[in-house]
């Protein structure tokens, strides 16, 4: 099962100018691509403030939200969850998950990288400085990546795909 962490991101590393901003200034493309990459995984996995900005289950892909108060989300197709990141990822194994995304906020990806159950990022870097905002994680990491690939979204837009090295 391939589990990895896909987010936009400013040339300046933020993915949002705050907690309840919508990412409405990534590029047709990296939206397309996000589409196609949750669909493929299957399974998307967010924090409850990422959720609030979507606010419903995105067609065909299971939605599962790390929330303290899974009473407060009513949403139909929506799961809620507390697990750690490998109680879920083993849960979702053992129930024949072939893929799951990490589509944030800054401490869902923070979590789920420092619990090491990451396989690969996906990062689109948008043409955007925002000077401050909610970085891609939110505290301190020691991860080392490879580069499997990069490829231009469009003429300003780029996307980054890293594996986790495990050594």
């Amino acid at each position: 099962m391939k589990v990895f962490l896909i987010a936009v991101m400013t040339a300046d590393g933020m993915i949002a100018r705050s907690a309840t901003h919508l990412a409405d200034w990534s590029s047709p493309e990296d939206k397309k691509l996000f589409v196609r990459l949750t669909k493929e995984a299957g399974v998307m996995v967010m924090g409850s403030r990422t959720f609030a900005t979507i606010g419903r289950a995105l067609p065909g892909r299971r939605t599962i939200v790390y929330t303290t108060q899974p009473e407060a989300i009513t949403t139909e197709g929506i799961e809620t969850t507390q697990a750690s990141p490998a109680e879920l990822i083993a849960q979702l194994k053992s129930e024949g998950a072939t893929g799951v995304a990490i589509c944030g906020g800054s401490s869902i990806y923070q979590l789920f990288m420092k619990s090491g159950v990451i396989d690969e990022l996906y990062l689109s870097i948008e043409p955007l400085l925002f000077g401050q905002g909610v970085p891609l994680f939110a505290g301190e990491l020691e991860t080392r990546l490879q580069l499997l690939s990069n490829e231009k979204l469009n003429d300003n837009t780029v996307l980054l795909h890293y594996a986790i090295s495990k050594a």
